[in-house]
């Protein structure tokens, strides 16, 4: 029985990422087999997730998608391809009585800024907050990576849960099960250059990362050397990152964003798509010196670091069609109350 003196609604927010350099290195069966290495920053874009407890139904609200979804009870759950996560997380901590669950993201869904990974942080903040449970930062990402990849069976890694779950800037480790977290302080006068020189485009084209990550691990399953080859890289462009951040080196973060892109490439054919290809050309034209697609590929957002006038590389962008996104840095990462 719940106790009147209890709230009625919880909330929880978690930020999402930019993924400097390593990204895809995180994804099994590669992380398990050879260990990743991922270097990403929490920005302050967020998603947000509300609880409100009472009505006579299970009601799943999506702002962003226009998706509503109701039940009579947690019978009703099924994962059929319609707010999967949200009915995952509820699978993983269900929440007793009547109540609404509403979500909405800070940015487009399937930008590449890791989304679903912020999203399966924010719902088990919230829920867990409901429940009267407490998780540590580690744990948080962990059961977060749960609900995405085990409950609601969509492949990928975990450093959008950790970016999620953390905040702030990390190395981030991954050998099978364990994820190995070291923290990078940058110089503040650095950070604040690095978010003034930064660029986040949306291409207006979403996608499934789910799709290219299949494609991507099933060519590292059958022995492509290519695609085997450009994984071991990733894993030294995102050191060397983690070294050029460290060092306060703008020239050399830009060209390693340029080395990462041409690896990630390498992963797959359709990991460009045309206008990721037309936005790189302008951003090239207004003076980026280094840049790539945010998460996955294959479609999303790209980021792009200008040595110029910034005013001018977000002309060029929104020439090219493309919608140009805030870039702060988030210290803090996932909140409940």
């Amino acid at each position: 029985m719940r106790r009147r003196d209890l709230p009625t609604e919880y909330h929880g927010t978690a930020p999402l990422r930019l993924d400097f350099a390593g990204a895809w290195t995180d994804v099994p069966p590669f992380s398990g087999r050879e260990g990743g290495v991922v270097v990403n920053a929490a920005i302050g874009l967020q998603c947000h997730v509300t609880l409100t407890l009472g009505g006579r139904l299970l009601r799943l609200v999506s702002e962003d998608l226009g998706e509503t979804f109701e039940c009579a009870n947690s019978g009703g759950l099924v994962l059929d391809g319609k707010l999967d996560l949200l009915k995952a997380a509820l699978r993983m901590f269900p929440v007793l009585g009547a109540f609404t669950l509403t979500t909405r993201c800070d940015a487009p869904l399937g930008s590449g800024l890791g989304s679903s990974g912020a999203l399966d942080v924010a719902l088990v903040a919230a829920l867990t907050q409901a429940r009267l449970e407490r998780f540590g930062e580690r744990d948080l990402a962990e059961h977060a990576w749960q609900v995405e990849v085990i409950e609601a069976k969509i492949p990928g890694g975990k450093q959008d849960q950790y970016a999620a779950a953390l905040g702030g800037w990390h190395r981030l480790t991954f050998s099978g099960p364990d994820v190995g977290v070291e923290l990078l302080t940058l110089d503040p006068a650095f950070a604040a250059a690095l978010a003034r020189q930064m660029v986040l485009c949306y291409t207006n084209t979403s996608r499934v990362s789910g799709d290219t990550i299949s494609r991507v691990m099933g060519a590292y399953e059958r022995g492509d050397r290519k695609v085997t080859g450009a994984l071991h890289k990733l894993k030294e462009v995102a050191e060397a990152m983690a070294l050029a951040l460290r060092n306060a080196d703008l020239a050399r973060v830009g060209a390693l964003l340029a080395e990462n892109w041409t690896r990630q490439q390498d992963l797959d054919p359709g990991m460009q798509t045309a206008e990721m290809a037309r936005l790189e050309e302008a951003m090239r034209g207004a003076g980026a010196i280094g840049g790539k697609a945010a998460g996955a590929g294959a479609g999303g957002s790209m980021f792009f670091l200008v040595a110029g006038d910034r005013r001018a590389a977000v002309d060029a962008a929104t020439a090219a069609g493309a919608t140009v996104l805030p870039v702060t840095w988030a210290a803090e990462g996932a909140r409940a109350w």
